[in-house]
């Protein structure tokens, strides 16, 4: 490794610690913007919009003391008790992710600001369960929404429950204007249960759970949660009940309001940031979203058309609200959630419902809380299915209905996801043999004339002389019968084939906890050795599978590095600098996938071993004799490429 390499890879390292430095105070210069802002607000008594920033403050420093002390105390001048403290918002960094500790009474001083359902503003929080064999929900009578979602077939990597979202940080409810021009936020008000009883369970039959929140004898909005056996998917059924008169008599359209935290699931957090994110469909159209591996801190998306679905997406799981007809158009937002260690991402999503002033209005919605798994997320329809990012174009097509239905196939009759991957593998490469064998041939016989080629470079040493080296070179394989692109192309026809892999495993959520060897979770990466440092790229930790494909990736090169033109310095650096820059770029990446990778090289290195065993060298040099006795006829691109060298006044070399 030569000065340059050395301090190339010197300056790389040198501006990523330097990054990450800028990126810290980044954070903390918006933190003091934002606090400045709250501050000027709180000292000019406008409470409300105080409370907002410092809140907003809290999603650049979750759980900072000074803001959650002002939030507090804005609570309490405004009437609130502490229950309707900070954490409302912001969740506490020393809670467990699935508490679910019941919220006291809640008093607002001033009832009156919130008109007709000025009678909503105070009452205890309780919950309701409602469960089958696939879900636990739990669903509080403050906002009438769904204040948790346990999935209950999986767990977290450190075998907790895997709760979607949970606490009072979840935001879910309508925002409208009365008649009399009072800003209603249902989330905030107290639903009234239409049924005592308090535990719900689904085993044969749908059942369902009806929450009302009351404006008046006989004026309510109801919600409607309906339950089936053995179904991640919940009918959320909206009924705004004899409402003229309360709700004003201009709107065409109301906001349902959707705010949740995304805790960490998995064990490898960097793979679960690059699949996290928000995706909806369009109606009657496309689905797309908010792209994978967001750079910036908040990332927000203007959706001006009608929608039929919004997807909170996690690496392995979704929370998706879904239109039984249409939304009207809405917005999200995507937040970063920097030294929070708990959460991944803040998401904010605001749609617009559609409504009739002066009649009775029911709007029929869908809540899916679940694994991101292609066959259950299919049988729901809306292109659900989709979620599961697979790669784009002819990468997507090659998944779908190539990689996926061979590896369900296989899992039904193979246990281990380690041998179902080898012998996917095998197959893959039984499949790509013609291509890869010819790449093989062309390569060997390369290798049998490169004592010739040595030759021509010593016959052209001259930097000028490049083009006559190269027409000769040329003239050399066209007698030997080989053409020089037949090593290359069939490589290039395999590469949406490791593209593929490189999507499927990450996103494959049957490899989810799935043991093999050394690996106890093929879905994250393997580790042997646990750093007492963080190496920038590359982790803090040792990932044998990845070490085992960087060797077997180098063992496989130099196998072919005796091939012309790979002799150079240059390109002998190049070679082996790639192999090592994937293992930093992987060593974070799941370990199905290296796995798989290194089981390619192998296979790749006893392919190109029974592949040389057909190259007869001593035909390849009759044909070569034999051929130099016929004039050598000139392919069009070659006289092409010696009329452009006589233009630049190089003739070409005798033969």
């Amino acid at each position: 490794m030569d000065r340059n390499t050395i301090t190339g890879l010197i300056l790389i390292f040198a501006i990523f610690i330097g990054f990450s430095i800028y990126n810290g105070s980044r954070m903390n210069k918006a933190y003091d913007s934002v606090v400045q802002v709250a501050d000027s607000l709180y000292t000019a008594g406008d409470l409300e919009n105080a409370r907002a920033e410092y809140i907003n403050a809290l999603r650049f420093k979750p759980n900072q003391a000074d803001a959650v002390e002002k939030v507090n105390e804005i609570n309490r001048l405004l009437g609130f008790a502490p229950a309707a403290s900070a954490t409302d918002t912001i969740p506490a960094a020393d809670a467990p992710a699935g508490s679910l500790t019941p919220v006291p009474a809640v008093v607002v001083a001033d009832s009156g600001r919130y008109g007709a359902f000025g009678a909503a503003v105070s009452g205890n929080n309780e919950f309701i369960t409602l469960e089958n064999n696939r879900i636990e929900l739990k669903i509080a009578t403050r906002g009438g929404k769904v204040y948790s979602a346990r999935v209950k077939d999986y767990t977290t990597h450190d075998s907790l429950p895997l709760i979607l979202f949970s606490g009072d940080s979840t935001v879910f409810g309508f925002n409208f204007y009365t008649a009399d021009n009072k800003a209603i936020q249902t989330n905030d008000l107290f639903f009234t249960p239409i049924v005592d009883d308090r535990h719900i369970t689904v085993t044969d039959s749908p059942r369902s759970v009806v929450l009302r929140l009351l404006a008046g004898d006989d004026k309510y909005i109801e919600y409607k949660y309906t339950l089936e056996p053995n179904r991640y998917m919940i009918d959320f059924d909206v009924a705004f009940k004899s409402l003229d008169g309360v709700v004003a008599p201009n709107l065409s359209n109301i906001t349902l309001d959707w705010r949740m935290y995304l805790p960490q699931q998995e064990k490898g957090r960097q793979n679960e940031e690059y699949y996290t994110t928000i995706k909806y469909k369009y109606y009657q159209d496309d689905v797309e979203g908010i792209r994978l591996r967001q750079s910036k801190d908040v990332e927000t998306s203007d959706l001006p058309t009608k929608l039929s679905w919004i997807a909170f997406q996690d690496q392995f799981f979704s929370s998706v609200l879904i239109s039984k007809d249409h939304f009207l158009n809405g917005m999200v937002v995507s937040t970063k959630t920097p030294g929070s260690e708990k959460y991944i991402r803040y998401y904010t999503a605001e749609v617009g419902v559609p409504y009739t002033p002066g009649t009775d209005n029911n709007v029929g919605m869908k809540l899916y809380y679940g694994p991101n798994h292609i066959s259950t997320l299919k049988k729901e329809g809306l292109e659900l299915d989709q979620l599961v990012f697979l790669g784009k174009n002819i990468i997507g097509w090659i998944n779908r209905f190539m990689i996926i239905p061979v590896f369900n196939w296989l899992e039904k009759y193979i246990g281990s996801y380690g041998l179902i991957i080898l012998i996917l593998t095998i197959l893959i490469k039984i499949i790509l043999f013609p291509l890869t064998f010819k790449s093989y041939q062309s390569t060997a016989k390369m290798q049998v004339l490169k004592p010739m080629v040595e030759e021509i470079g010593k016959k052209f040493p001259k930097q000028e002389d490049a083009m006559k080296k190269q027409q000769a070179t040329m003239d050399l394989y066209k007698r030997a019968g080989i053409n020089p692109m037949g090593g290359c192309l069939p490589m290039l026809l395999q590469m949406p084939i490791l593209f593929a892999m490189f999507r499927f495993f990450p996103v494959s959520i049957e490899l989810r906890q799935e043991a093999f060897l050394w690996a106890t979770d093929l879905s994250t990466y393997d580790s042997i050795l646990s750093l007492p440092f963080k190496i920038p790229i590359y982790g803090d930790h040792v990932s044998l599978f990845t070490l085992l494909m960087t060797a077997s990736t180098l063992l496989t090169m130099k196998m072919t590095s005796s091939s012309p033109g790979q002799d150079q310095p240059g390109m002998k650096m190049m070679m082996y600098m790639m192999p090592v820059m994937f293992m930093f770029m992987l060593n974070n990446f799941s370990a199905g996938l290296t796995y798989y990778y290194f089981l390619a090289n192998i296979l790749t290195y006893l392919q190109n071993i029974i592949s040389k065993r057909f190259i007869d060298e001593k035909k390849v040099l009759a044909t070569l004799e034999e051929n130099r006795k016929k004039p050598l006829k000139k392919s069009k691109w070659q006289q092409r490429l010696e009329e452009a060298a006589k233009q630049r006044g190089i003739q070409p070399p005798r033969k």
